[in-house]
């Protein structure tokens, strides 16, 4: 049977149990418990294992940590139970442990919000290696599909689960991948696939061989799909239709009836899962670098890998220099010259050392530096220099150079740090009450000091603090001493207790009156537990201390499994009643009613959500909020179209390409001036609608809100509003004007539609300046463009940005967010009609090098293109056919067009082009060349 564990808490653990382990409150400085597995019980140090079955004394823990997201990144995240694996193990104190908990990979849990409901349950998805400081997915051994037989039941029967990078997850889960050359097992590194047949090849099969795989972004065919490619462009047979995307509705999921049943014996099962462990660990590192007959060895590393850092591209490549002499007594390294000798203590006799003490101790009359490392470190390292040099103890002086010279190193360098200045210490401690032990931070807060003297300090800092509050403690424990009376324990005290694992946690001595918790504010509480720093106040209550330590999180919602039920009238709710729903107003009933009649229950509101762009509430679905950063935004304000089953994982733009990496990582708008700034956001801010960004042709960024209301910008697809095109189309005047809100030059700037003011969309944004969309009544329909219906109004749709003195505008605008009977915004119907790019005329590449054209005023030898989705049924006069990219009308018959590859053979002398009826004559053939 295995080893097992009795806790001060009462709870039995063995070996592959996840727990709590935090050391006391007064060491880990207000941080929550950590999560960890228990691998091995370990007896003291130094001690042999116990005799006999059950008389083992374990001392010591080997735990498997878990990270909490925030742990690893300053990103916020809103789920609380969700952890990161790792492979990283430490030997722990026994004591340390707190309670039992349970921890479950994402796969294996079948109710996950079922699952996040009961106390103490987490889950992971993912594994952060604390080395490489990097994220990889973890999932199921048994979902590894493409792998040669003997190596797939080798990971099944050892482990449970496979690391292996993002990119690498869909080859693996992936079936089994053959060679189409020679049959053999496809192995990722070395595999390339075709784009067309979707066959895979190895790379030394292909005829050519490849050396290397295409670029990413670019796709690669087999030689026969090349081929029957080539074949197909000769015959002008290739047409690939743009796919028609079927629209999707906005409205919110529909709400299902009735609540799900709770099925305790399954929530049972999974907690009791068996999970395999290969050497004490489920994980095995399966991805990128790995080479797939070295998992077959037991003793191969299971440790995530990275690209390795040998090569020309790490290491220089110095030439061989012949004509150079080679110094002629080169100092060898490792002996007595390269060697920087910081003690010799070790080569004194007890006289000596005897005598060096006493005089070490006259070296300062200052107590405090007696006892300082970095002081006592100098003054062994000069005693031994005076020893070495056969110096007497009292050539030895520390008050004069505060200063040593150092091997290898132009100047000296100070064996103690300089005195803090009291403007310092405030900036340090004010950064300590702001950001807690995130150091990092702190430097930054502080600016004159380096990061090494930061860490140096808060632990004299943490010493000092930790020295008065030790001196507090004996001195009450003197007066109790003194005063000579027997106290009977209070209730709080015997509660302190029963909670010994969390000694220093709990506040004893206060009184029931004027407390307040620092999260929630409420004034009662059984228990009072002491609050991290930056609250309100220095205490939290019993649920708000429970939900930091164990979860992390402060709003952390009340668990009611666990919850005591309340003495007072009316505090009981029905189970599936909303929390903090409002308080509905008590139905009038007549006078002869019972006084003791029900109420009847208040009924339950669906969550809502408050977008950013029009700060309205709306039902989740049709407002949707970013899992990462936790921006809100109308999905049809900002072209997202998401399904109703993936409403809560979604992601706003900017995050996805944090994984994706699609675009560029620098988010700033092109739109909006280059802002020169020291402490520069990496992010734009997830509380403004600015956030909403798109990926620009170039693979840069620009917000919605600039990319809608600049005329000359266009989409490549207005439904998702991706990609934003046109930038290099807007006047030079307006990249060059100031703007009239934060004076920079800058940027493309727009005009107010009330007023000559120019200022740019974002600036206006900020100050509250009135955007939305108006009706302009049309005159002469064929004359004054496209003409569009709106909420029963009837013209041309037209962009409109006034400033704030225009309140008495008489300008009826629809909002950005306002929908019409169909449930579209005007955003999106502006955007359909007016923001299109002409995708059917050309593709992207083409378009972009005509707007660059009209850019530099390049002409085309008076030729012009017409669109030919305004045309669709245009037919080339030479070869019949309707596909180009564009057509060209002749330059002697009106009604007569040519292709792309038609018009440039004959303009350049090559007649490879003929009239199907034979209409055309010599001398026209003549003309046109």
């Amino acid at each position: 049977m295995a080893a097992q564990v009795t806790l001060k808490s009462g709870e039995k653990v063995k070996v592959n149990d996840h727990v709590y382990c935090s050391p006391p409150w007064s060491v880990r400085d207000g941080t929550p418990y950590s999560v960890a597995r228990i691998m091995e019980f370990l007896p003291p140090e130094g001690a042999g294992k116990g005799k006999g079955k059950g008389k083992e004394i374990y001392t010591r823990v080997r735990l498997a940590w878990y990270y909490r997201p925030s742990d690893v990144s300053d990103r916020p995240v809103a789920d609380s139970r969700l952890l990161l694996a790792a492979i990283y193990s430490e030997i722990c104190d026994i004591n340390q442990l707190r309670s039992r908990c349970h921890v479950l990979h994402r796969d294996k849990i079948t109710d996950l919000a079922g699952w996040k409901k009961r106390p103490d349950r987490f889950y992971f998805n993912r594994l952060f290696d604390p080395y490489i400081k990097k994220e990889f997915d973890v999932i199921q051994a048994t979902d590894v599909r493409n792998l040669p037989d003997n190596i797939r039941q080798v990971l099944i029967s050892r482990y449970e689960y496979i690391v292996a990078e993002k990119d690498v997850v869909p080859d693996l889960t992936d079936t089994l991948r053959l060679c189409a050359t020679c049959s053999e097992w496809c192995a990722n590194p070395d595999t390339v696939g075709c784009d067309r047949c979707k066959n895979f090849f190895h790379m030394s099969c292909v005829q050519p061989p490849l050396l290397a795989k295409p670029s990413r972004g670019y796709g690669w065919t087999c030689a026969p799909c090349s081929k029957r490619h080539e074949e197909e462009v000769d015959k002008h047979d290739v047409r690939h239709p743009t796919p028609i995307m079927k629209p999707k509705s906005n409205a919110p999921a529909p709400r299902g009836r009735g609540r799900p049943r709770k099925d305790r014996s399954l929530a049972e099962k999974e907690e009791n899962v068996d999970i395999k462990y290969f050497k004490m660990w489920p994980f095995r590192y399966f991805g990128q670098y790995t080479v797939a007959e070295d998992t077959l060895d037991p003793d191969d590393l299971i440790f995530p890998r990275s690209a390795t850092r040998v090569g020309p591209k790490y290491q220089a490549t110095v030439p061989t220099t012949l004509d150079v002499p080679s110094p002629s007594d080169p100092e060898q390294r490792g002996g007595d010259y390269t060697v920087e000798v910081l003690s010799a203590i070790n080569t004194l006799t007890d006289e000596e050392i005897a005598e060096m003490e006493a005089w070490k101790v006259v070296l300062s009359r200052n107590q405090e530096k007696l006892y300082s490392v970095d002081w006592l470190t100098e003054a062994l390292r000069r005693f031994s220099q005076a020893h070495l040099l056969n110096r007497g103890w009292s050539t030895v002086d520390m008050s004069v150079i505060p200063t040593r010279p150092e091997k290898w190193k132009k100047g000296e360098t100070r064996h103690t740090d300089r005195e803090w200045t009291a403007d310092e210490v405030t900036a340090f401690e004010d950064g300590i009450f702001l950001y807690g032990a995130e150091l990092r931070a702190v430097h930054d807060e502080i600016g004159t000091r380096s990061m090494a003297e930061v860490v140096r300090f808060y632990g004299h800092w943490k010493n000092s603090r930790l020295k008065e509050e030790n001196a507090q403690i004996r001195a009450a424990r003197l007066k109790a001493k003194d005063q000579g009376k027997d106290e009977v324990p209070s209730a709080t005290a015997i509660v302190a207790d029963q909670f010994s694992d969390d000694e220093g946690s709990i506040m004893l001595g206060l009184s029931k009156h004027n407390n307040s918790c620092g999260a929630c504010r409420t004034r009662e509480s059984e228990n009072w537990w002491r609050a991290p720093k930056g609250l309100a106040t220095d205490i939290l209550c019993d649920t708000c201390g429970t939900n930091w330590r164990k979860y992390a999180d402060l709003n952390f919602r009340t668990v009611r499994e666990d919850a005591v039920p309340s003495s007072k009238k009316g505090s009981d709710k029905r189970e599936g009643t909303p929390l903090n729903g409002p308080s509905t107003k008590r139905v009038k009933t007549s006078t002869s009613a019972s006084v003791n009649a029900t109420p009847p229950p208040s009924a339950p509101t669906a969550p809502q959500l408050r977008c950013l762009a029009c700060q309205k509430n709306g039902p989740v679905g049709k407002v949707l909020r970013c899992n990462q950063c936790q921006f809100r935004v109308h999905a049809a304000s900002c072209g997202v179209h998401v399904d109703k089953s993936v409403v809560d994982s979604w992601m706003c733009d900017i995050c996805q390409n944090e994984e994706t990496l699609e675009s560029s990582m620098h988010t700033d708008c092109l739109l909006c001036p280059r802002r020169k700034s020291k402490k520069k956001a990496q992010f734009p801010n997830a509380d403004s609608f600015l956030r909403a960004s798109k990926p620009t042709e170039g693979q840069g960024w620009a917000h919605v809100l600039c990319a809608v209301f600049t005329p000359e910008i266009s989409f490549s697809d207005v439904s998702q509003l991706r990609l934003v095109e046109g930038i290099s189309t807007i006047p030079k005047q307006r990249w060059a004007s100031k703007c009239t809100l934060c004076g920079e030059t800058s940027g493309a700037v727009i005009r107010c539609s009330d007023c000559v003011r120019e200022y740019h969309s974002s600036c206006a944004w900020r100050k509250g300046h009135h955007f939305g969309f108006e009706i302009q009544p049309v005159r002469h329909p064929r004359r004054d463009g496209i003409i569009t219906t709106f909420k029963g109004e009837t013209g041309n749709m037209v962009p409109v940005v006034y400033c704030q003195e225009h309140e008495n505008s008489r300008r009826e605008l629809y909002d950005v967010c306002e929908t019409d009977e169909t449930g579209e915004t005007a955003l999106q119907v502006y955007c359909r009609i007016y923001k299109q790019a002409p995708v059917t005329q050309a593709h992207a590449l083409l378009r972009k090098a005509r707007r660059l054209d009209q850019t530099l005023n390049i002409r085309t030898d008076g030729t012009s293109s017409v669109d030919v989705s305004a045309e669709p049924a245009l037919q080339c006069d030479m070869c019949s056919t309707q596909y180009s990219p564009a057509f060209y009308p002749s330059e002697h018959y009106s009604g007569r067009w040519r292709c792309h590859k038609c018009h440039f053979e004959h303009r350049n002398g090559v007649g490879a082009g003929h009239s199907p009826d034979g209409s055309l004559s010599p001398l026209d053939d003549t003309m046109d060349g």
